[in-house]
């Protein structure tokens, strides 16, 4: 097939007008055009008087071959890449013993999934509970500040992306079409067909609660088993290889292979890892509030006129500002016609997230407003950056009340330095509810310097980001993994063979897609450890 890409279209044009368009790029007739399918529909907002949808299709004609050949010089004009997944390897018919999965997040499902289809019949362990009861958990803090430290936002069947806006884009290369296989299984799993080709797509809470549910039996069906309530708190490791891990309730799983697919907030395996050797190091991360605005106010800044449009629906943003402190503040994992959400894993400690269902249809916007730190700024073991985050957490929690409620700033009053009294015209969503105070003392000083340079500078990009009365909700500690769990080229750790560190806690990927794509990766490396095989350019024999 042919790929043609950058067909430019109005908002309300037909599928007529896309069908002449392709005839007239390629410079043909009707009958010559066989099959069209759409594989990205973007949208172009840079002149919101002019908003046009930005087309990459897969046609196929009588005479592929010879418009190839015609348009060769044309980047736009290319031959459709072959995306179908291939599977690297099938289990031998004498396994033995079984790989083994630690976490049941994006990254945990898509190893213990792709693991399963290649008949490795993989264990996988989650310490939280599967999703319909970790969502009575999780919506049972929210309404009644009842903390379960097993089964909330961060631990549970899901992961922290099930309670998010469920994002399914990435910037991470994927030269094998892994995220294609992501957004396929997704779909068979009873996502909307429309994640295949939007430029953005994404789920929303309700609509992952049942996908992953499908995904599960899924796995299980092809051999796998999947254990909620499964804490691991130990790992046998003699000699550089791991032999197998220790749940809470005492249990003894033996493996040689066991993926590590913890979400960024399992900070007591992190010590528990660091305890037994396993090589970490301490990497970036950031911190600062979740920012609040009308819905309208966001898209009337960057659709004008076209704000409404049901094809455009919710508008979002990224922004991103160098300060002259030389801190970058950024926004970080934006939720149109959302909610802020109360993130916390661990008692009296006070963490904000962002969560939209598929309709983005509630009031507010919001976003987390965050500040790049690094090592740097917690010295000391690999381990500094989950007590810095602890200490942000605690002190949002006292300066809420000590109830779960979260201290909020009024945008206004924090570029002042004054408390906030009463909210204005965006009323805050946050639940267990808010306290209105003075987030200065909060973050360090250079993270609120940097902060009240960046807002203006957001301001000038979309205005009436600055606005008095938009919320600031602390705080925001949970954007990405304190640590890296380093791994060399055959996706082991690189002094604990049979241990693979992989997605987001591990430090190598953000966010659900990615997240996925990495287990994909693993669950690839796993198979061919256990077959003897080459991975990725070095050899380790299982």
């Amino acid at each position: 097939m042919i790929r043609l890409s950058n067909l430019k279209l109005a908002l309300d044009h037909t599928e007529e007008d896309l069908t002449n368009l392709i005839m007239f790029t390629l410079k043909i007739r009707g009958e010559q055009l066989l099959e069209t399918t759409v594989f990205r529909r973007g949208i172009d907002a840079r002149k919101k008087r002019n908003i046009v949808l930005l087309y990459t299709v897969d046609v196929k004609t009588t005479d592929d071959e010879s418009l190839l050949q015609q348009f060769e010089k044309n980047s736009s004009i290319k031959r459709s890449p072959d995306m179908t997944y291939k599977f690297v390897a099938q289990a031998p018919q004498d396994l033995g013993e079984r790989p083994i999965v630690i976490g049941f997040g994006p990254c945990g499902i898509f190893t213990g999934l792709v693991l399963a289809q290649m008949g490795y019949r993989p264990i996988i362990l989650d310490r939280g509970k599967e999703v319909r009861e970790r969502t009575k958990d999780t919506f049972g803090f929210w309404r009644k500040k009842t903390l379960n430290t097993e089964s909330n936002v961060q631990y549970g069947e899901g992961g922290a992306g099930t309670f998010s806006d469920g994002k399914l884009y990435s910037q991470v290369k994927d030269k094998k079409h892994y995220g294609r296989k992501v957004l396929n299984e997704f779909v068979e799993a009873g996502a909307p067909e429309e994640i295949l080709y939007v430029s953005k797509p994404h789920i929303g809470t309700f609509k992952l609660v049942t996908m992953v549910e499908k995904m599960r039996a899924k796995i299980i069906e092809l051999g796998g088993e999947i254990r909620f309530s499964a804490r691991v708190d130990d790992l046998d490791i003699v000699d550089g290889q791991i032999q197998g891990v220790t749940l809470a309730c005492g249990e003894v799983l033996k493996s040689k292979h066991v993926a590590l697919a913890v979400g960024h907030s399992a900070r007591d395996t992190f010590q528990m890892i660091h305890d037994k050797g396993v090589y970490i190091e301490a990497k970036p991360f950031s911190v600062g509030f979740r920012v609040e605005h009308r819905q309208s106010l966001i898209d009337q800044a960057l659709f004008g006129k076209n704000a409404g449009h049901p094809i455009l629906g919710a508008a979002d943003y990224k922004l991103v500002h160098h300060c002259k402190n030389g801190r970058s503040v950024y926004s970080f994992c934006m939720c149109p016609g959302g909610t802020v959400v109360a993130a916390t894993s661990e008692e009296n400690r006070v963490v904000t997230n962002g969560m939209s269902q598929y309709s983005r249809n509630e009031m507010n916007a919001n976003s987390a407003i965050v500040v790049g730190i690094d090592p740097s700024d917690y010295p000391g073991s690999p381990l500094a950056g989950i007590d810095f985050q602890r200490q942000l957490e605690s002190a949002a929690y006292k300066l809420g009340g000590e109830t779960y409620e979260a201290p909020m700033q009024l945008v206004g009053d924090f570029l002042k330095g004054k408390s906030t009294e009463a909210v204005g015209e965006v009323e805050p969503s946050y639940k267990p509810g808010v306290k209105l105070t003075d987030l200065t003392g909060l973050l360090p000083e250079y993270c609120n310097e940097a902060l009240r340079e960046a807002i203006p500078a957001f301001n000038r990009k979309i205005h009436g980001f600055a606005m008095d009365d938009a919320t600031l909700t602390a705080v925001e500690t949970r954007t990405s993994s304190p640590v890296c769990i380093k791994r060399d080229n055959t996706f082991q750790s690189l002094n604990t063979q049979g241990l693979f560190p992989a997605g987001e806690g591990a430090g190598y990927a953000g966010g659900i897609l990615s997240a996925a794509i990495d287990g994909i990766k693993v669950a690839e490396a796993i198979a061919l450890s256990i077959n003897g095989e080459e991975v990725d350019g070095g050899t380790r024999a299982s």
